[in-house]
């Protein structure tokens, strides 16, 4: 539901309904929005104002929508909202990835809930310098990601033992794009603190040329372990999200060929890939490229290595501590998933949104031993090398058995 106030008098409602959304309309006089703004305005003012001075505080994204915004500034959102969804609704759809469906958008398959976002994104994503963008593909490491940087850009604001981490997912302290563009408002990304980490599911394609002003970040894993995490994500958000008959879901083999043939979440899977490897090559200064495995296998050194890609190196001083070390430990897997903030398994059905603890499963290099057999490890090793051949980037390394 979204709804709009309008200054004037005498008060009057209108309601109308755009793609299944009721839009209310609210004409008040200035004396009632007045009222209503103050009731509306404060606590959420006094609340950002208490977490900004509070120990367990995250960044208050909430801010990028109270910017005061006249009739004119909320019919331009509505239309360009509008016109987003009039234009995602037109193109080719596919269900098999339930509980969310695909839309094919400038040759990927996204999910179809976030292309009006997108579009947004790619009209009104400005970053600043200073500002950095965590890129991933589906299930290839985001929430660890996520943590990582978060605790590494804050570590001066925050103690260990009382750390935002502690009470806070690290959805909640680095938001998704896709999320901040999907309330039909353009948000104010400038009030945010300088610098803020944001993060996306986009291909690199489908960002817009103005994200090359910040740093981008770009974690990707082994094809073989995405897929196998990838189905059980959706297979847990499909039970948890689902209102209908649960029984039946994506077989494991009908959606290894999905993915195979690049028809799955933000597919193909590796056009993805390449995107970001090749930007990286490109500017190495502005994209770092990091792979899952690499970083499972010496987390100390990829810290040190984003730390000092997105402007915040570790001192000698720090080093000597065990700064970096306490920040592993702190956003280990292992740590993250007991947690009770991540343990817990409620799903929001209005907003498609998956539980928290849907994001904690295994966390292990070469699980997919555990699910795929021989043959359909070899095809998709096969695909991936035909796919990547000439680019310089390989996954062989990790082929071997675990």
């Amino acid at each position: 539901m979204h709804i709009s106030l309008f200054l004037n008098s005498p008060p009057l409602v209108h309601s109308r309904i755009i793609d299944d959304r009721s839009i209310y309309t609210i004409t008040l006089n200035p004396f009632v929005s007045l009222a209503i703004y103050l009731l509306y305005s404060l606590p959420l003012l006094y609340l950002n104002l208490f977490m900004a001075s509070s120990p367990n505080y995250a960044p208050p994204f909430s801010q990028c929508f109270l910017s005061q915004r006249n009739q004119q500034d909320i019919e331009r959102d509505e239309q360009i909202y509008s016109s987003y969804e009039k234009l995602a609704s037109q193109l080719p759809i596919f269900n098999d990835w339930s509980p969310f469906s695909l839309r094919h958008y400038q040759s990927f398959w996204m999910p179809a809930m976030f292309i009006p976002a997108c579009m947004a994104i790619q009209s009104h994503f400005n970053p600043r310098p200073s500002d950095i963008l965590l890129v991933t593909s589906p299930k290839s490491g985001t929430t660890w990601l996520k943590a990582l940087s978060f605790a590494t850009l804050h570590r001066h604001s925050f103690s260990f033992s009382d750390h935002p981490l502690l009470s806070n997912t690290p959805h909640q302290c680095v938001p998704f794009l896709e999320s901040l563009f999907s309330h039909r408002t353009i948000p104010d990304l400038n009030v945010l603190p300088s610098p803020t980490i944001f993060a996306a599911h986009l291909p690199f394609p489908l960002l817009p040329q103005s994200a090359l002003s910040c740093r981008i970040v770009y974690l990707c894993r082994d094809p073989k372990d995405t897929f196998v995490s990838l189905w059980h994500f959706f297979e847990r958000s499909r039970i948890s999200l689902s209102t209908e008959d649960k029984s039946e879901g994506l077989d494991l083999n009908k959606a290894f060929q999905l993915f195979s043939q690049g028809m799955a979440p933000g597919g193909p899977f590796w056009d993805r890939v390449l995107g970001y490897w090749k930007e990286s090559l490109r500017r190495p200064e502005k994209v770092l490229f990091l792979r899952y495995e690499e970083m499972m296998e010496d987390p100390v050194s990829h810290l040190r290595k984003l730390a000092e890609f997105i402007g915040c190196p570790f001192s000698t001083e720090e080093e000597k501590n065990g700064v970096v070390e306490d920040i592993v430990k702190l956003c280990s897997f292992d740590n993250l998933r007991e947690l009770k903030v991540n343990k817990d398994n409620k799903a929001s059905l209005e907003d498609k949104r998956p539980p928290p603890s849907s994001f904690f499963r295994k966390g292990k290099v070469g699980d997919w031993v555990n699910y795929l057999s021989m043959e359909m490890a070899e095809s998709l090793d096969a695909i991936t090398k035909e796919k990547l051949h000439g680019s310089g980037l390989s996954f062989e390394s990790s082929t071997v058995l675990p």
